[in-house]
């Protein structure tokens, strides 16, 4: 491809410029970016596109829309895949440092905190567990009207929270995904494809196809290394990676995924699990960051940087492997097919998520529902930012508690 073709302008002079501009960049929108994926991708447009102009409208669509297709934190995806065309593959670490360390480690001193001076049955921590209903709440909606808009759909997604309540085993989801995917390639494959428009990437298909090698190989054998080797590291590193791999259609569908394998096993208890995801809502950068105060919850340090790694190594991994063969899997009726029963699936289990655990948990009196009502009006009537919404639900929490 000759150099009038490459979508990005600007070009740095040296590598070791670019990836201090991609660090620079990163790092502030790691620090500013509040309000979840979709505002991320707004952010991102507004810095990288706009502002600096290292990508033309028409890749960063192609981008953004590549990212939506693949499982894993879309923001976060944008943003590495932003950070690989700007500066080759340690451009992607670099951006995915910057735009993920703030709350990582915020989430961490959080879990900290929660460790010292066991405050779990404290009435703010409650209050946190009812934002977490009100946030799952608003993005069942959301997600719903988008992703479900005919009977067809609507019903594989009440199908699949049926069985995802009603059959709890390990393989539940996975098995309901792959299930869905089946069944929208059949209903769906007649869809018309997008027109496909060129992305212009410094990765080989080589370096691709390594690259997704690594993604599912990683996936079948780390939970057979997790049965032979007695090692807690690898244990942690498994259930998070494999949370990260499955998550289609947004950051907080990673929630059920995460929740089954940190609190049947005892590594975290269901009062902490959702207090740090309510407080995950009030902190900038991707949601996936939880990770880092599960990983700490669990093993301090060294749980929140396993934890970290391992739930992102996917994204990073399939967007790499993904770039140079957009073009040809986005012209693919099937895969669009497939794909819409998929996103069906991934409303049906954020459905199941809202009932049980965070319902179950969190909604124990009629104040408790008077609470949660207020904050969802607040998220999707009042349209006020999450962080206030969470420092709302705090102190009602610790309000109620007084009464």
């Amino acid at each position: 491809m000759e150099k009038k073709d490459v979508a990005f302008q600007h070009e740095p002079q040296s590598r070791a410029r670019a990836l201090l501009e991609v660090w620079t960049v990163s790092t502030k929108l790691g620090l500013t970016s509040f309000g979840g994926p979709i505002a991320h991708l707004g952010y991102f447009h507004n810095e990288y596109v706009r502002r600096r102009r290292w990508m033309d409208e028409r890749s960063y669509a192609d981008l953004v829309a590549l990212c939506q297709f693949l499982p894993g934190p879309a923001s976060s995806q944008v943003g590495i895949g932003i950070g690989v065309i700007r500066a080759g593959l340690l451009g992607g670490l670099t951006a995915w440092l910057g735009f993920t360390l703030p709350s990582v480690i915020a989430l961490a001193l959080f879990a900290f905190i929660l460790q010292g001076f066991d405050i779990g049955s404290a009435g703010w921590i409650h209050g946190l567990k009812i934002v977490a209903v009100a946030i799952v709440a608003q993005a069942v909606l959301g997600m719903g009207q988008k992703l479900t808009p005919d009977r067809s759909r609507a019903t594989i997604a009440i199908l699949v929270a049926s069985a995802t309540l009603l059959w709890q085993t390990a393989f539940t989801q996975v098995l309901l995904i792959v299930a869905a995917g089946i069944v929208g390639m059949m209903l769906y494959r007649k869809t018309a494809a997008p027109e496909a428009s060129g992305l212009s990437v410094p990765i080989s298909r080589g370096v691709a196809v390594l690259c997704l090698a690594v993604f599912f190989g990683l996936l079948i054998l780390l939970p057979l290394l997790r049965q032979y080797a007695a090692a807690d590291w690898l244990s942690l590193f498994d259930s998070f990676y494999r949370s990260g791999s499955l998550v289609f259609g947004g950051g907080h569908v990673v929630l059920p995924l995460l929740e089954r394998e940190v609190v049947p096993t005892g590594w975290v208890s269901e009062a902490d699990f959702l207090a740090g995801y309510g407080a995950a809502q009030a902190v900038p950068g991707p949601l996936f960051t939880f990770a880092g105060y599960l990983g700490a919850m669990i093993s301090g340090i060294k749980g929140a940087l396993i934890g970290t790694a391992a739930i992102f190594l996917p994204a990073f991994l399939l967007i790499v492997g993904a770039l140079p063969f957009w073009n040809s899997l986005r012209t693919s009726p099937k895969v669009q097919g497939a794909l819409i029963g998929i996103n069906a699936a991934v409303v049906g289990i954020l459905l199941a998520a809202l009932y049980n655990p965070i319902w179950t948990t969190a909604i124990l009196s009629p104040a408790d529902f008077a609470l949660a009502s207020i904050l969802f009006a607040m998220l999707v009537f009042w349209k006020l930012p999450p962080w206030v919404v969470v420092i709302a639900g705090a102190i009602g929490g610790a309000l109620m508690a007084l009464v």
